[in-house]
């Protein structure tokens, strides 16, 4: 085995021209150049970067996108709330003279609720494709479970409001068997919502309202919505206007005094306005003047 090992050392010098040389074999270029890479370390924090970047980009399209939605909720529920007392303010300053109101308040330990009905104020309109005329209608205040109440619009179609014959005040009384045949939610979360009416004759603010034939001057209402909604008042005014019933019936009793009810013909010659009674007679024109 010795002698082995020296043959091979004996031909490795004669190749080398005598010489012994303990150099190792050249290796290839390839295996001394090394290929870039990423430690671990530095692909954990690249990960690190990457995901708190991608946070922050969705945390705020998040709110950006929240911060819009609450924006337009907020501008709804204005505008309904605008459209609500544009509705009132509309209607109450619209009521004809025949109009017969009635105002309830009771107590339910948390809030106040109320229903103020007006009859007499025919409104016409399409419900389920069908024609329907509504003769009273009903703006009611419902207790929810969540302790918030709803405002809730009812249309009747017959009267339900009549007179209590046995009344010594001449009240009114309304029926609690007749049923709508439509109802609208028209606002939603409110905190309180209470009216009172201003008696036009004492000038003083009543919370319940049965005078027949008589409608109060004004009617404020009080209201909050939302849990940290503040609070809003509002007054509308009733103008007074004259029963038209009573005014036919006064012209009636008027033109009766006359000979069938017909205006009485007053003398004078062709050509001549006759004299109505309660008009004041024409001037006659002026001769240049127009």
């Amino acid at each position: 085995m010795k002698g082995t090992l020296d043959i091979r050392k004996l031909d490795i010098r004669e190749r080398n021209g005598g010489r012994f040389s303990s150099s190792r074999i050249p290796q290839s270029p390839i295996s001394n150049v090394y290929s870039p890479a990423f430690t671990l370390l530095e692909v954990v924090i690249a990960l690190l970067l990457v995901a708190l970047l991608a946070g922050m980009i969705f945390t705020t399209s998040y709110s950006t996108l929240a911060l819009g939605n609450n924006v337009v909720k907020t501008q709804n529920e204005e505008m309904l709330r605008q459209a609500f007392f544009d509705f009132m303010e509309n209607s109450l300053s619209a009521l004809p003279g025949n109009t017969r109101m009635e105002l309830a308040t009771s107590d339910s330990g948390s809030h106040y609720l109320t229903d103020l009905t007006l009859q007499n104020v025919p409104l016409s309109f399409t419900w389920g494709g069908e024609e329907r005329t509504a003769k009273a209608i009903r703006l009611s205040t419902v207790k929810r479970r969540s302790g918030f109440i709803d405002i809730v619009l009812s249309y009747y179609e017959n009267e339900i409001i009549e007179e209590e014959s046995s009344s010594r005040s001449g009240g009114t009384a309304s029926r609690s068997d007749e049923e709508p045949f439509a109802e609208i939610v028209l606002l939603t979360d409110v905190a309180y919502f209470e009216w009172r009416v201003l008696d036009g004759r004492t000038m003083e603010y009543q919370y319940d309202w049965d005078l027949p034939g008589r409608l109060p001057l004004q009617m404020e209402l009080i209201c909050a919505f939302g849990a940290d909604g503040g609070e809003m008042r509002h007054v509308f005014w009733i103008p007074p206007r004259q029963n038209p019933e009573v005014f036919m019936r006064q012209l009636q009793q008027g033109g009766g005094q006359g000979a069938g009810g017909a205006i009485p013909e007053t003398p004078g010659g062709e050509g001549e306005t006759p004299v109505i009674p309660g008009v004041p007679p024409s001037t006659p024109p002026i001769p240049g003047i127009e």
